[in-house]
């Protein structure tokens, strides 16, 4: 069942949750050194700098997309709506994604082939381009304020004829990157706590 949102609301909370994930990360893992990074915490799992690297290849996609989906809405001059109605799809792809309070999943996924990271990544390079476009994503939230949500659509990974509403993108994006935090901060034995 799709969901309604205040837009700001919505945005304010999304701006937070990513506030949140760049706390944990510079508090719980940039200070940690390589070798701690880079092990995985058992045989056929992903180690903490490859759970950050898999969010880089996401990043690499979805942050020009949602600038320039932003851009365009601003260029056509779409007016912000109070309120946001998520698409049945978009709102489906979320609640797969997004961890439960308890941080259990709720649902297992296979990432595909070209968003698997390498085996032993540049920790230096990963941890800074995380960083980055955390910094970078909470920039674009403050300007999605400015154009209507529901109004632009934004190619997904899944194929280019996939697209989800803006305000979707947003939700499922951060969505997987809580997901994949929570995994990188498990690897290194840190202990979730409940949101």
């Amino acid at each position: 069942m799709p969901a309604t949102f205040n837009s700001t609301t919505l945005l304010e909370q999304l701006q937070q949750q990513v506030s949140r994930l760049l706390e944990q990360v510079t508090e719980n893992l940039a200070h940690l050194p390589a070798p701690v990074l880079q092990l995985p915490p058992a045989q056929h799992k992903w180690s903490a700098i490859q759970c950050l690297e898999h969010l880089n290849t996401y990043s690499r996609h979805y942050m020009p997309q949602l600038a320039k989906a932003i851009q365009k809405g601003q260029q056509l001059q779409q007016a912000p709506a109070a309120t946001f109605k998520s698409g049945w799809l978009g709102n489906w792809f979320t609640g797969i994604m997004q961890p439960k309070p308890d941080g259990s999943l709720p649902m297992r996924m296979q990432s595909p082939k070209s968003a698997r990271p390498r085996p032993a990544p540049d920790v230096t390079m990963v941890m800074s381009t995380f960083i980055t476009d955390q910094q970078q994503l909470v920039l674009l939230l403050q300007q999605a304020r400015t154009v209507n949500l529901a109004r632009q659509r934004v190619p997904t990974t899944l194929a280019t004829w996939v697209k989800l509403s803006l305000g979707d993108t947003f939700r499922f994006f951060i969505a997987h990157e809580e997901r994949h935090v929570l995994q990188a901060l498990r690897a290194v034995g840190h202990p979730i706590m409940n949101n």
